[in-house]
Parts: structure tokens; C-alpha cells; sequence
């Protein structure tokens, strides 16, 4: 199965295509490419230590970057056409990463100022237990789904069980889902960090066969993204702060369909986008695949030819 953000490469042509009364022929497809790939070097990152809200700071090692606010609003909305929401903050990305490759995964990230959540629960929960009885409740949380206009969310199990990090209040779990009618089975991997107002979340976007690669990398990405001091899990006062309505158990089962949101309009756009291009993209789909081919082969090659610094980024 090609990965996903092949999938994603078809979605971001779309509109460009449809702009230009459905060009198909080869100078149309390959104007089609260029203004992606020129929208891709007008993204900004940020590296090293980064601010994002009055809370919230991140560290970003070499290795990876940092897309701003502006950017990720670009890319999750327009781009892949998801709907608006509060607290989207970035994206955090490997340092190759571009908008268009198709092999690339990422973490999106969100900040939900819900208020200081207890983890006294989190040692005590029967995960395989809160599984079956997320499964047993689909059907109500898909019927207002299905009214709002989106395809059904079948839980298929923990890809990973949750696991809570008490000393550094990191909760993170991964699941696997599909959507609709689909046979295909989509990974939705989920960290959350825990300060004193809210919950910091980051959510990777990418397949089931990512897992083991996207899993390697957690414990740098949960080390990314910090409280600063006076908002940190520990800075919580009981007599001044609010206390959100769930606890950790509430946090990873009764968010669980309203976060997946973010990846069922996704999926759901590109298979339409696919259903209704087909064909047309067939030659297209081959010239991203050998750019990104290409370029790959290109940076290897430097890769040997250069020498190796101090100051050099490395590959994670």
C-alpha cells in the first residue's frame, strides 16, 4: 500500500488542476508539481529553542523542525482540506521533510486550555476493558458523525496501549482505525503532555506501517515540546486553578472520536480525490514518486561526497 502522503500529493493537486480547468496534458501536470514545489520553499522552520504560546516552549534537536502556526494552518487546512479548529499551534517534522513527498509523516500540534487533569486513575485502568467498551459505543458516537457528514470510525485496537509517564505526565497511546467501508487500516498515534491549564497534543499523521518508524522517534518528539516554569503538571495550585471534567482515563477514551476527526476528513478527501481522478493522475503520481526518488538519490550522494562536521544536521 503507497503511503499516505502519496495519497495527500493527489489531494494538493486537486484544486491546483481544477484552477487550471483540469490540465491534464503534461506541461499542466508538471505547472501542477512546480507550484507545489514552490509553495514547499515558502514554508519557514524553526529550529532550536522555539515559543510558541505563553505556555508552551519547544526544544527542536537536530534532526527535525519546526513548521509555524501560519504554515501548519496552511497544510491542515488548505492543503489537505481539514475543517478549522481551536489550539493548532505547528507541526513538528523530520528535517527532510517536505509537503509533498509522499513518504513523509508528521506530528501535528494542538493545545487544549481544558484545565489541570488528575492522574490518579492512571496506574488502575484496564485498558483492554476501556477498548471493548470504546468498540461497543461506536455506533452512537458514528451516528452524529454520520449527520455532520463524515464517514463512520471503527476502533480496531490498540496499535500500542497507553502508557503513562508519571514523572513526566506523558500519556501517550497509539490505535488502529479504519474509516467507512475502507479495507485499509489507519494509524492514529497520540501524545499528550500534561501542564497545569490543559493538555498539549501531538498527533502523528501517517499509516499503520509507520508505527515501528514513528515509534522510534517518540522519545525524542515527547521531549520536544516543554511547559515553562509556572504552567509545568507541578506548578498546579489547587485553590486558584481550574480542574478539567475528565481524568486520564477520560482523556485517552472520551477524546478518542473527536480527535480522530482530524485524520477521517483527511482519509476521506483523498479517497475521493482519488475515486474521482483516477486515471488522470496516473502519470503525475509516477513524476512525484521519481522527484522524490531523484532528489533522495541526489542527497545521498552529497552525503558521501561531503565532510563531516560538527555543524552538519544528521538524519534521525
Amino acid at each position: 500500500m503507497r503511503k499516505l502522503f502519496l495519497f495527500v500529493s493527489f489531494l494538493l493537486l486537486a484544486p491546483l488542476l481544477h484552477a487550471q480547468n483540469l490540465d491534464t496534458s503534461s506541461a499542466g501536470q508538471a505547472k501542477a508539481l512546480q507550484t507545489i514545489l514552490d509553495r514547499d520553499k515558502e514554508i519557514r522552520y524553526q529550529t532550536g529553542d522555539v515559543e510558541i504560546n505563553s505556555d508552551v516552549k519547544l526544544s527542536v534537536p537536530t534532526g527535525y523542525k519546526f513548521m509555524s502556526q501560519k504554515d501548519a494552518e496552511f497544510v491542515v487546512y488548505d492543503f489537505w482540506g481539514n475543517p478549522k479548529q481551536d489550539g493548532l499551534l505547528g507541526m513538528i517534522v523530520k528535517q527532510d521533510y517536505s509537503i509533498a513527498d509522499p513518504d513523509k509523516w508528521a506530528f501535528v500540534v494542538t493545545y487544549e486550555n481544558s484545565g489541570f487533569v488528575k492522574d490518579e486513575d492512571a496506574e488502575d485502568i484496564d485498558y483492554d476493558e476501556m477498548m471493548e467498551t470504546m468498540q461497543s459505543e461506536e455506533e452512537e458516537g458514528n451516528n452524529e458523525r454520520t449527520k455532520e457528514g463524515y464517514e463512520p470510525i471503527h476502533i480496531l485496537g490498540w496499535a500500542a496501549k497507553p502508557f503513562y509517564d508519571k514523572k513526566n505526565n506523558i500519556l501517550h497511546w497509539a490505535k488502529s482505525i479504519k474509516f467507512g467501508e475502507s479495507t485499509d487500516t489507519t494509524l492514529n498515534y497520540d501524545v499528550r503532555i500534561l501542564g497545569r491549564k490543559g493538555v498539549l497534543s501531538l498527533n502523528a499523521v501517517g499509516t499503520i506501517n509507520q508505527i515501528a518508524e514513528i515509534e522510534t522517534h517518540i522519545p525524542d518528539i515527547i521531549h520536544i515540546a516543554k511547559f515553562k516554569d509556572g504552567s509545568k503538571y507541578t506548578d498546579f495550585d489547587p485553590e486558584i486553578d481550574k480542574v478539567a471534567a475528565y481524568t486520564i482515563g477520560g482523556l485517552v477514551a472520551g477524546k478518542l472520536l473527536a480527535k480522530a476527526g482530524l485524520l477521517a476528513l483527511l482519509l476521506k478527501n483523498i479517497k475521493l480525490v482519488l475515486l474521482a481522478a483516477g486515471v488522470m493522475f496516473g502519470g503525475l503520481r509516477n513524476k512525484i514518486a521519481g522527484f522524490f526518488s531523484k532528489k533522495k538519490k541526489t542527497d545521498e550522494g552529497l552525503a558521501e561526497t561531503a565532510p563531516n562536521t560538527d555543524s552538519e544536521i544528521s538524519e534521525s
